[in-house]
């Protein structure tokens, strides 16, 4: 990705700190000097008697959080870094756009740095924009919105293309490893589900959607692994059930009450079941090979 506005999603070489995502930063052409955002970096609501993003000089309350990407790697006992000032380009865009910048992060459609340029010229200095847009893409509230598959969003706030699925793991990686510095429970399986319902989102095959995501970094590949190990129990789970539901004769409801099951569970996982049988069935269709006419040994 080269547009100035997305390109934060792309990885970098593998990370030095385990399991941890390919960073996500801006092009170089974008924010090649921009530091790690946090959330000063990011649009704040509406505050009575002051601007959107509490002022240039407003600093961060008393206990939240260091800068993301940063503070989650320093080392327990470190000093606290300095609060962070709020970016003034970035009030200036959560003022004009608050669709985007506001109290929601929407992803950004590809060159929207050229756009706003374009909307703007006597605006903002093309610098202090490219820094701004690298602060705003690189934060968490951000990050979250691209990890949900969300579609990317022109300045109107319209909806104009769809997230690359590297760009969704890449993003639900790093959301994954930020969260992890600060938690006190098990994010792995929530984050092997939401890898799974990324995958099965992409409509690619295992093998395609691997060859897009898969980076340098083996503990985040291995996490992938896993993901696809437990898609693969979930799915035999499903298939049993079918077998069954459909050997049985009965109705929903009654399959479900013999083996004292949520009928609505059952539903769902033997749609799953059904999906996935289909799905088969169609690619091997597509895999069969074509004989060219005329042929003879």
């Amino acid at each position: 990705m080269t547009d100035s506005a997305s390109a934060q999603e792309q990885p970098h070489a593998a990370p030095a700190a385990p399991v941890a995502a390919p960073v996500v930063a801006e092009s170089a052409a974008a924010v090649a000097t921009a530091a790690p955002a946090d959330e000063a970096g990011a649009a704040q609501p509406q505050r009575k008697g002051g601007s959107r993003r509490g002022g240039r000089n407003r600093r961060k309350p008393e206990g939240r959080p260091a800068p993301e990407g940063a503070a989650e790697a320093a080392a327990p006992g470190a000093a606290p870094r300095a609060p962070q000032r709020v970016h003034p380009a970035l009030e200036q865009l959560a003022a004009l756009y608050p669709h985007l910048f506001g109290a929601v992060f929407r992803p950004l459609k590809r060159g929207i740095f050229q756009d706003i340029l374009a909307a703007h010229p006597e605006l903002f200095e093309r610098e202090a924009l490219k820094v701004a847009l690298g602060l705003h893409t690189r934060s968490t509230r951000y990050l979250q919105s691209v990890a949900a598959g969300d579609k990317r969003h022109d300045l109107q706030g319209q909806p104009v293309e769809a997230m690359a699925p590297e760009h969704v793991h890449h993003a639900l990686l790093e959301v994954y490893r930020r969260k992890k510095a600060r938690a006190t429970e098990d994010l792995l399986p929530k984050l092997r589900n939401r890898m799974i319902a990324a995958f099965e989102a992409s409509g690619l095959t295992r093998e395609d959607y691997t060859a897009r995501v898969a980076s340098r970094d083996e503990s985040a590949n291995a996490l992938l692994e896993e993901a696809f190990a437990d898609w693969a129990a979930r799915n035999a789970k499903d298939e049993a059930l079918l077998r069954a539901f459909e050997a049985s004769g009965q109705t929903l409801d009654a399959f479900a009450d013999m083996y004292g099951l949520v009928p609505r569970t059952v539903g769902q996982q033997i749609e799953r079941a059904r999906r996935l049988a289909a799905a088969r069935a169609q690619a091997s269709g597509a895999a069969e090979p074509v004989v060219s006419a005329g042929h003879s040994d």
